[in-house]
């Protein structure tokens, strides 16, 4: 059986964004507008989106909450009707016996691989988390995940990446540990591991994300060149039309790169510090995003299912003045003429 489409485009590289979660005001899943995200995302251009991930909120997946079910698969009907080729990602968290249930659930909605995180196993050691992930990639492919300590994750070595590299489940790795010296552990692990070009390497460092995508990582003593091919980031679910653009852009650079580029890769990291929040360690990440989404009409609020996470003090100002700063990172055109259609 020859690999099937979906692989063959991530390992290609795709734009995927983190998809949020649309509520109401009292904090109950605004379906019409949770679709019209999806819509606005693959409309875009974007070649899939990732759902039940950090800026879905990770409190979908707890089971008193009942969304993580009817969010997955009203992501996964609205993708699939907007462009049945997307590649879809499923966010799974918890221990073994909830990630397995969420495993089965992501196959029975169709979704293409899971997106595994190790929020809440923080204390495991590396052993169990191999264990975990082969448990997993059991029922669906697996997308590893390096998250950053400052939102739940943690420190992961060359050897343990080394690890997961060589399980034959693993189809791609999002590397978002927001550090460049652990950024070039995943890359040389994968290099050595033989499988250079077979698993997809994303950026989820929303601090470096053109940067990444223009760098070529040569292992020392190796003749094959290695390049991080798309992203799976929360920054790409605003202003995604654009990351579009920028991805495609990063990808017909050659061995020069203009120094414009180099100037917009800084200007995004700048709009990326006022929307994630850095001053105050990312506490305003999703609330952040939502503020970007409201302001283009897509979302009503901000609100989040925590009632307490909120943008953080000065935080609508820094992103007041990165919206006036880069009025060309952003979509309005493109979200003005479409935005009525996709709220159908």
């Amino acid at each position: 059986m020859g690999e099937p489409m979906w692989r063959r485009r991530l390992r290609r590289g795709l734009v995927i964004p983190a998809h949020p979660l649309a509520l109401t005001a009292r904090r109950r899943l605004d379906e019409r507008r949770q679709r019209a995200l999806t819509r606005y995302y693959l409309a875009a251009g974007a070649g899939g989106v990732a759902v039940g991930v950090h800026t879905t909120q990770f409190a979908i997946h707890d089971p008193r909450s009942g969304l993580l079910g009817p969010v997955l698969e009203l992501a996964a009907e609205t993708a699939r009707a907007a462009r049945p080729t997307a590649v879809l990602i499923a966010g799974i968290c918890g221990g073994r016996r909830q990630a397995i249930r969420e495993a089965r659930l992501a196959v029975d909605l169709g979704y293409h691989a899971a997106l595994v995180s190790f929020v809440g196993l923080e204390r495991h050691p590396d052993d169990r988390l191999i264990e975990h992930l082969e448990a997993i990639g059991e029922v669906i492919p697996v997308f590893a995940f390096y998250l950053q300590p400052a939102v739940g994750g943690r420190p992961l070595d060359y050897r343990f990446w080394r690890r997961v590299a060589a399980l034959e489940r693993v189809v791609a790795i999002k590397i978002a540990p927001f550090d460049r010296y652990r950024t070039l552990d995943v890359v040389r692990a994968v290099h050595d591991a033989g499988r250079a070009g077979e698993i997809a390497l994303y950026t989820g460092n929303d601090d470096h994300i053109l940067l990444d995508l223009l760098t070529s990582f040569r292992p020392p003593g190796s003749p094959r060149t290695m390049r991080i091919v798309g992203g799976l980031l929360g920054q790409w679910a605003v202003w995604t039309h654009r990351a579009v653009a920028q991805h495609a852009r990063c990808r017909r650079v050659g061995a020069h790169v203009p120094r414009s580029l180099l100037t917009l890769a800084a200007q995004l990291t700048d709009a990326n510090a006022a929307i994630f929040d850095v001053a105050h360690r990312f506490r305003g990440s999703i609330a952040g995003v939502h503020e970007v989404l409201r302001r283009h009409g897509l979302l009503r609020g901000r609100w989040c299912l925590d009632p307490n996470e909120e943008l953080s003090p000065g935080q609508a100002r820094a992103i007041e003045r990165i919206w006036q700063a880069y009025p060309h990172l952003r979509d309005d055109d493109f979200v003005a003429a479409h935005r009525d259609a996709w709220l159908r």
